[in-house]
C-alpha cells in the first residue's frame, strides 16, 4: 500500500500553512485561511486513490463526548427535533432556548476544512482540477439506516428544520451543508462520516475518492497542488492535522496498529501458555511424589 501525507497543522516555520496556524492559536475558530501543499510524482500512483484527513490528540472516545448526540433526532423524527435529549447538553438548546439540530458535542465539532486537488501534467503548463468523488464515503448502514432527514414541508427542507438553530460552531444551518439536495441535512456524507466516532485519539476519516475521468487508474506523474481551506482549530489542544493520499489492497488500507496489537497479544498468549505449562509440570511432579508416599 502506497501513502503520501502532509502535516498542515501550521506550526511556525513549517511552510505555507504556518500563517493559518498562528491564526488557529490566537482565535477559535480561526478566520478562513487558505494554504497549499505542493508535491510531485515521478511515476503513476496506482489507483483507486483515497483522500483522507487525519487528526491527532482528539479524543472522540471520551465518554461524555461519545454520548453527546440524539439518535432519534438524527433519524429524522420531528418530535426529537424540537425536544433534543439531555445527553446533548450543553449543546441541547441555544442561549435563547431554541433547540439545536443536530444537537450534541460531536455534531458541534464537525470537521470543516476543505480540499481541492490540482494536476500539472507538463512543467510550466496549466493546472487542471482533479475530480474528487465525495459520494459513497460513509458506511452504507449509517447513510441508509441510521441517518434520515425529517419529512419535507411544502417540498422544503429548510421549513422542515424551522424552529431549530444551528450548532454554535457551525457557520450555516444543517440544511445548507451542501447545494446538492441528496447530500445535505442529516444525510450529508461528511457529517455522517464525522458522526461515526473513532476508538483512538489519533484517527483518519475518508474525505473523497479519486476514481473519475483520466484519474480512474490513479494519479499520473506530474506536479500536484492541494489547495486547503483552513478552518478547523487544533493547536489549542495540541493536535495535528494531516492530509493523506492512499490506495488500498483487498484487505483495506494501511493500519499498522491492528497488526502490532495482534502480534503483542499473540506473543503474550504464547508466553502465558509456556508459564502455565511449567507450573503444571512442576506441581504435577509434586502431586505424583505425594501420592507415591501415601
Amino acid at each position: 500500500i502506497k501513502e503520501l501525507g502532509h502535516d498542515y497543522t501550521g506550526n511556525p516555520g513549517t511552510g505555507d500553512c504556518s500563517l493559518c496556524g498562528v491564526a488557529d492559536q490566537d482565535r477559535a475558530p480561526p478566520p478562513s485561511c487558505r494554504c497549499a501543499w505542493n508535491f510531485s510524482l515521478s511515476e503513476l500512483f496506482q489507483g483507486p486513490v483515497y483522500l483522507y484527513y487525519e487528526l491527532t490528540n482528539f479524543y472522540q472516545n471520551n465518554r461524555r463526548y461519545g454520548v453527546s448526540r440524539d439518535d432519534a433526532q438524527l433519524s429524522g423524527l420531528q418530535s426529537a427535533l424540537r425536544h433534543p435529549v439531555n445527553e446533548c447538553f450543553p449543546y441541547q438548546f441555544s442561549a435563547k432556548g431554541v433547540p439545536i439540530a443536530p444537537c450534541g458535542a460531536i455534531a458541534n465539532s464537525l470537521f470543516n476544512d476543505t480540499f481541492t486537488l490540482w494536476h500539472q501534467r507538463l512543467s510550466g503548463g496549466p493546472y487542471v482540477e482533479v475530480p474528487l468523488d465525495r459520494t459513497g464515503i460513509a458506511w452504507w448502514t449509517d447513510y441508509h439506516v441510521k441517518f434520515h432527514n425529517p419529512p419535507l414541508v411544502n417540498g422544503s427542507l429548510a421549513l422542515a428544520f424551522k424552529g431549530t438553530t444551528r450548532p454554535p460552531n457551525w457557520p450555516v444551518p444543517v440544511y445548507q451543508l451542501s447545494p446538492d439536495p441528496n447530500n445535505t441535512g442529516f444525510i450529508n456524507q461528511d457529517f455522517v462520516v464525522w458522526m461515526r466516532t473513532a476508538a483512538l485519539p489519533w484517527f483518519r476519516k475518508l474525505y473523497a475518492r479519486i476514481r473519475q475521468g483520466n484519474y480512474s487508474a490513479g494519479l499520473p506523474r506530474g506536479n500536484y497542488r492541494v489547495n486547503i481551506t483552513y478552518n478547523y482549530p487544533v493547536r489549542a489542544f495540541g493536535g495535528h492535522k494531516r492530509i493523506i493520499l492512499s490506495n488500498i489492497s483487498w484487505m483495506g488500507g494501511k493500519n499498522p496498529f491492528l497488526g502490532i496489537a495482534y502480534l503483542v497479544v499473540g506473543s503474550l498468549c504464547i508466553l502465558t501458555g509456556f508459564v502455565m505449562l511449567v507450573v503444571y509440570i512442576r506441581y504435577q511432579d509434586q502431586n505424583d511424589e505425594a501420592e507415591d508416599q501415601e
